[in-house]
């Protein structure tokens, strides 16, 4: 089977020769994370190479064998996925908040400008590529800054995570996902849905994920459109999802991340 590479999170860049690049900032250092057609490459650009970025597998073979045949039949035609899971909490807070009350493509837009204007710019194998500013880069920013790269309603959202992530993130960074989603909420603006996207971005287990999302289920109803889905308001969504992997936790993390990775590529 092939390796599909996730490119769920808006640091991806895609080139004509269809590269995917995107760069990322572990404790150590900022590596540029790219997959071409001889494969995954990583190099540390700037610090050290101590702490290396991670990639999680998912391998269809662990679909939950209850759910429905042709959702699990189109899950497999991707084969082998691999997701880069996100190095530095902050950024997965960011990204987060970021896509808060706004379209994909929208937050995708926003998010870049955010990081060009205000991160840590490197030069990635085929141009120039950004990380997220600093929390304390954050909290120095003007009200006209944020404004400025369209973030002005993710102000108050982005000041306190910063301030509470200062006093915290030495902890959080040691929880597994749902721990984690759980000790996010207690930001000022975060929710459950962000505090959960937040999670599994960073620790990489899709377990925790907000499974009744809106791109969980358009997707889902993309590659089985015959199934009778529950309409977008019904509730029953999320219980019917997990029930599919029952106590099986690597199932529904294959089922949901595999549906996003599936959508990512569509789009």
């Amino acid at each position: 089977m092939s390796t599909v590479l996730t490119v769920d999170h808006p640091a991806w860049h895609t080139y004509e020769d269809g590269t995917r690049a995107r760069a990322v900032r572990t404790a150590s250092g900022i590596w540029t994370a790219s997959h071409d057609r001889a494969g995954l490459h990583l190099a540390c650009v700037d610090g050290s190479e101590d702490v290396k970025p991670e990639f999680v597998t998912t391998d269809p073979a662990q679909l939950p064998p209850t759910a429905p045949a042709a959702l699990r039949e189109g899950l497999a035609e991707l084969g082998v996925t691999r997701r880069l899971a996100n190095p530095w909490l902050w950024d997965a807070i960011t990204t987060a908040i970021l896509r808060q009350v706004v379209r994909a493509d929208q937050a995708r837009k926003v998010y870049r400008t955010w990081c060009s204007a205000y991160g840590t710019t490197v030069e990635g194998p085929q141009g120039a590529l950004a990380v997220a500013p600093t929390p304390a880069v954050v909290l120095d920013l003007t009200d006209e800054q944020f404004a400025a790269v369209g973030a002005k309603f993710h102000r108050t959202a982005l000041t306190a995570a910063a301030t509470h992530y200062e006093q915290h993130h030495i902890e959080w960074e040691q929880m597994e996902a749902s721990a984690l989603a759980a000790a996010l909420t207690s930001i000022p603006r975060i929710g459950p849905w962000t505090a959960a996207a937040a999670a599994t971005d960073y620790t990489g287990d899709f377990y925790a994920y907000p499974h009744d999302d809106l791109a969980v289920r358009t997707w889902a109803a993309k590659i089985a459109p015959t199934y009778a889905w529950p309409d977008k308001k019904d509730k029953r969504f999320g219980p019917l999802w997990t029930g599919w992997a029952g106590s099986d936790r690597t199932a529904l993390h294959t089922l949901t991340l595999a549906t996003l990775t599936w959508g990512a590529h569509a789009r």
